[in-house]
């Protein structure tokens, strides 16, 4: 008896052993499946996003795209403030940064080596995740400077951003554009926060300003003065985007800024860039994670909202796109 009950319980035993044999592989081979993005070790990457100045929108949408990653994806990350386009770029080729905002002008320079990056070889390792929403070119007065068409500048004192940023490659841009350079004014490297402040205490006439709209800070200067947006148009718009052909010929409706009437300008595209060494599967997973939760990144700002998108995703976008996100655009059908 006492032998039967132990070859019993052997037997049991066996049995039990086999079942978990024949379990366990099957559900280890359901998780990865499951999980799909899961494959990949999270825990192995920390994606800085690299923005622009908190008086900025790079800031808050750039934040926004962090936060999805770290909060609906799983990955750890962190948003940057820095000097913006320029800054951006350098971050990214020095491997400071995973993925950054920056405008079309200032990566076309970069990716060919001219401009602000003369000298310094193309970057040609840059590449894109997707295109996001237009700047616009806003030159920023009030009613008391005179100021009134671009010309007028001459003479003024004039903010135009920061050495080598963004803005301030528009600046440059525009300068040129109508048969004008910096010694024609008195011009001050200052980002447009400084520069609107200082314009608030009479020391500044007018303010390059490159963003989207409406921007938060030329709102708060509308609340102690009246202002006025300098046209780009004619001639200097024309030769602008004859030899800049990312310029796109944009109007500000009045209603942005309370402004006597809408104002012509020129706008160029802002794009996220991420560094080509990351790996295939990491760039499709976050380009999809982005757009699976892409309302979180719309409710940054009204500019995020109405501009980026899927559908928007490859305007702007004049250097290649990194393999991981192209793999992506190419299922969902964006690209051929």
């Amino acid at each position: 008896m006492k032998k039967s009950f132990v070859l019993l319980l052997a037997l049991l035993m066996v049995l039990s052993l086999g079942l978990t044999s024949c379990i366990s592989p099957a559900s280890q081979e359901e998780s990865p499946a499951a999980g799909g993005g899961d494959q990949i070790n999270k825990d192995d990457y920390f994606i800085t996003v690299a923005t622009g100045p908190t008086s900025g929108l790079y800031f808050p949408i750039g934040g926004a795209f962090s936060s999805v990653i770290k909060n609906s994806m799983g990955y750890k990350s962190s948003a940057q403030s820095t000097g913006a386009s320029v800054e951006n770029i350098n971050l990214i080729m020095e491997g400071k940064a995973d993925m950054a905002i920056t405008m079309a002008d200032a990566i076309a320079q970069a990716y060919g080596g001219t401009g602000a990056f003369e000298g310094k070889g193309p970057k040609e390792n840059l590449r894109a995740m997707m295109g996001l929403y237009p700047n616009y070119v806003q030159i920023v007065t009030t009613d008391k400077s005179g100021i009134t068409k671009f010309e007028d500048l001459k003479g003024k004192r004039v903010g135009i951003g920061a050495p080598n940023s963004g803005v301030e490659l528009n600046a440059r841009m525009m300068y040129e554009a109508h048969g004008m350079t910096y010694e024609d004014s008195r011009v001050d490297y200052l980002n447009y926060g400084e520069a609107i402040d200082q314009m608030k205490n009479g020391l500044i006439d007018a303010a390059f300003v490159t963003s989207g709209i409406p921007n938060a800070t030329v709102m708060e200067l509308g609340t102690t003065n009246k202002i006025v947006i300098v046209p780009v148009e004619g001639e200097g718009a024309e030769a602008l985007i004859e030899k800049y052909p990312f310029f796109v010929k944009e109007i500000i409706p009045k209603e942005t800024y309370n402004t006597d009437a809408d104002t012509n300008t020129v706008t160029v595209r802002n794009i996220m860039i991420v560094r080509d060494e990351l790996p295939e599967d990491v760039v499709y997973d976050l380009t999809k994670g982005i757009f699976e939760n892409i309302g979180d990144i719309k409710a940054s700002h009204n500019t995020a909202d109405k501009h980026i998108s899927l559908e928007n995703s490859q305007i702007g976008v004049s250097i290649p796109f990194h393999p991981g996100a192209e793999k992506f655009y190419k299922e969902k059908g964006i690209i051929k």
